[in-house]
């Protein structure tokens, strides 16, 4: 099993494996950026397959930092407002990006 689908006893994972990955910095960085967007343009944005796209954002769901809603067969995800990790992770995003 891949280390970003292991989970701790008490369900939560590590920071250092929710943030070991590119993929999923990028993926929030996009997401603080333009707010809201589909799985088949985060995986455009990102230049990677739509299953890859897919299990990190599950990944950041699971873990409470975005939030989905599903119309038929679009599937639209967001940082999700009421976590107070999305919100600590929106600000130092915002701060990094910040010119000098």
């Amino acid at each position: 099993m891949p280390f970003w689908k292991r989970k701790k006893c008490d369900n939560i994972m590590d920071v250092e494996d929710v943030f070991s990955s590119r993929l999923r910095i990028k993926t929030l960085k996009i997401l603080v950026q333009l707010g809201e967007l589909n799985v088949s343009e985060i995986a455009r944005r990102l230049n990677v397959n739509y299953n890859t796209t897919r299990e990190h954002l599950k990944v950041l769901e699971d873990e409470g930092i975005l939030q989905h809603k599903v119309f038929g067969r679009i599937h639209l995800y967001r940082l999700n407002e009421h976590s107070l990790k999305a919100k600590s992770i929106r600000n130092l995003i915002e701060v990094w990006e910040q010119n000098p």
